[in-house]
């Protein structure tokens, strides 16, 4: 049978770390059945400890067709012709939990993508889960965000993995690693300090240890203080800094130590969508993709598209989308697979989209008569209305035949795009006229008999207050 051990991880090793190992004793009886044999509803807790966990590798039988499929790895499973394989690690990032899209909760949508990756654990084998950085969308979440990341990260526990997380620049990193430690005691590993990023979690198998270094986001002035740096300014050189510790501290550590490097970065190679916070400073935010050389897997976070920069060097993207520019965006998570020799192979998971985007652009009495738009009734809708004359109360129309329409352009057909300067816009105009001109310029109409009587007597009013002031 598979001998399950949790230790304290070595000194060097990260505080609160834990290490795991695997190791095999006697000769394991044939194959039994498993009582958690098949994979639980999401969120449910299966009846076992978390001391009989393996994060050690996934369980393959060999030599027998009753294949160890026991998502929990636990002592009530044993076969003859087990073997552990490659460590098989998720990469996934930028979770935003608590984000709303044009004003909508997408609180509901995030369960159901984030809790679906306990499934995806336990389908897949996975023994270890990084996050990216940006598990929040805001440094202080609501309560009811934390509710859903604390749902969230038990159902991926409850489905047998160990969790890396490191903090990215919508988070609150001292927030977020204000219990670490003891965190750590139950697999979730926040890796929120400048100070130890060159520590890292160390998970072993039967190849040996793989150490996860996070690197949390690191704002440039802050972190050449906290890296004690007396040269170099930017993203590129706080991370060089960053890299050149985790790389010191990799090579005091046992030949063939596997490595996965956690970060938060815009690196050069990478595109970016509109829903990212901008980390420029003094005009540059990227860094080279060789400052993260010398490690078997950088698993990369900030960009919310998924993107491969090389073999060993990606990124997740985000598991929902958060605007209209991410509208072809195929979400998704990476199966990183670690083996004896280091890299051993990575293979896309795509996740389910529960509700999608689209745009659309038309006049507005066509769109809610004709039938060719059905299919964007239940899609998330960024409507362009090229009516001559702006329609009143669009959204709430909008809104009868398609309930998910979250943001109107106006754009009337036939009209110059070119912006109107302001100085051409008054130059040799009366102030009623200026009015005048702004009505038709916001509502692609003139102001009728009424509204020109109401218009000319506010600026009659204003005239008449100056003079006396």
């Amino acid at each position: 049978m598979m001998d399950l051990r949790a230790d304290k991880v070595q000194p060097g090793g990260g505080p609160g770390g834990i290490r795991f190992t695997v190791s095999r004793q006697g000769t394991p009886p044939e194959a039994t059945p498993c009582a958690h044999n098949t994979v639980p509803d999401r969120g449910r807790k299966p009846a076992v400890s978390s001391k009989t966990e393996s994060v050690a590798g996934r369980l393959r039988e060999t030599n027998s067709t009753q294949a160890a499929t026991c998502p929990w790895y636990c002592r009530e499973f044993s076969a003859s012709g087990l073997n552990v394989t490659a460590m098989r690690v998720l990469h996934t990032s930028d979770w935003h939990v608590g984000r709303t899209f044009h004003g909508r909760d997408l609180l509901a949508d995030q369960t159901d993508v984030l809790t679906g990756l306990a499934d995806v654990v336990a389908q897949e084998r996975v023994d270890v889960v990084v996050v990216a950085g940006d598990l929040y969308d805001r440094a202080v979440p609501s309560a009811e965000a934390v509710e859903t990341c604390v749902l969230v990260l038990r159902a991926l526990r409850d489905a047998g993995a160990q969790i890396v997380v490191t903090s990215g620049n919508h988070d609150s990193a001292p927030r977020m690693g204000a219990f670490a430690e003891f965190a750590a005691a139950g697999g979730l590993h926040l890796r929120t300090r400048i100070s130890s990023l060159h520590q890292p979690v160390l998970l072993t198998d039967e190849h040996g240890p793989v150490a996860f270094y996070g690197i949390p986001y690191l704002d440039p002035d802050l972190a050449r203080r906290a890296l004690g740096m007396a040269e170099g300014r930017g993203h590129a050189a706080v991370l060089t800094e960053a890299m050149r510790r985790v790389r010191e501290d990799l090579g005091e550590r046992a030949p063939g130590t596997r490595s996965v490097v956690v970060a938060h970065a815009f690196v050069t190679g990478g595109a970016g969508s509109d829903s990212e916070r901008t980390i420029a400073v003094g005009g540059v935010e990227q860094v080279p993709g060789a400052v993260f050389d010398g490690v078997d897997y950088v698993a990369l976070g900030h960009l919310h598209g998924p993107q491969v920069l090389a073999e060993h060097l990606r990124y997740s993207g985000s598991p929902l989308a958060y605007s209209f520019s991410e509208m072809t965006h195929r979400k998704s998570v990476w199966l990183v697979d670690l083996d004896a020799s280091g890299l051993a192979g990575v293979r896309r998971r795509e996740l389910p989209v529960p509700r999608g985007l689209a745009t659309v652009t038309g006049e507005i009495d066509d769109l809610l008569a004709d039938p060719a738009y059905a299919e964007l009734e239940d899609r998330y809708l960024s409507v362009v209305l090229t009516d001559r004359v702006r329609p009143l109360d669009a959204m709430r129309r909008l809104h009868q035949r398609f309930p998910y329409a979250v943001h109107i352009d106006f754009r009337p057909s036939g009209e110059d795009d070119a912006p109107l300067r302001y100085v051409e816009a008054v130059r040799g105009r009366s102030d009623v006229e200026i009015s005048h001109r702004f009505v038709d310029d916001c509502r692609g109409a003139e102001p009728n008999e009424r509204e020109r009587r109401l218009l000319d007597a506010a600026i009659e009013s204003v005239r008449e207050t100056e003079v006396q002031v």
